[in-house]
């Protein structure tokens, strides 16, 4: 290895300073051509494509998104593994019915839920009565063979 074989550092190449008089190539109008809205400062023309329609106003309008379909939001979904977590640790009780009522009292779920959904991910070894807006089959099915009710509120 030799000093003199070693690369060093890529140089950077100088800033061009407009403005700077004739002799820098960037003199008096600093590239941007004579006077109009393009020589100013301060302006960009967004979107503009020299007369053409604007791609944005090519395009067909698609899709709408109403603020009031909040129910789908509303919704808190719940698997029967959660709610066996939940009585495996003594945060619900068996006696009581289950519903989105007394597990919102026990901030286990948020309030801003109006509705609650169960879904059958996981087993259950409990026997537990639930009151819910919607569930699964399979999940009615479990709570069933377990020996707990389930009651369905429209």
């Amino acid at each position: 290895m030799k000093l003199n074989l070693i690369n060093t550092a890529k140089k950077r190449q100088k800033k061009i300073r407009v403005g700077r008089g004739i002799g820098s190539g960037k003199g008096k109008t600093c590239g941007r051509g004579h006077k109009g809205q393009k020589s100013r400062s301060g302006v960009a023309i967004k979107s503009f494509e020299g007369g053409q329609m604007p791609l944005y106003r090519r395009l067909p309008k698609r899709g709408f998104k109403s603020f009031n379909n909040t129910s789908k939001r509303a919704t808190a979904v719940l698997n029967l593994s959660k709610l066996q977590d939940f009585l495996n640790k003594k945060f619900i009780t068996t006696e009581s019915k289950i519903n989105l009522a007394s597990l919102q009292k026990s901030n286990l779920l948020h309030k801003k839920f109006k509705k609650l959904k169960l879904l059958s991910s996981g087993e259950i070894k409990d026997k537990f009565d639930v009151e819910v807006n919607f569930i699964s089959n399979s999940a009615k099915e479990k709570i069933e063979k377990s020996g707990g009710k389930v009651s369905l509120i429209k």
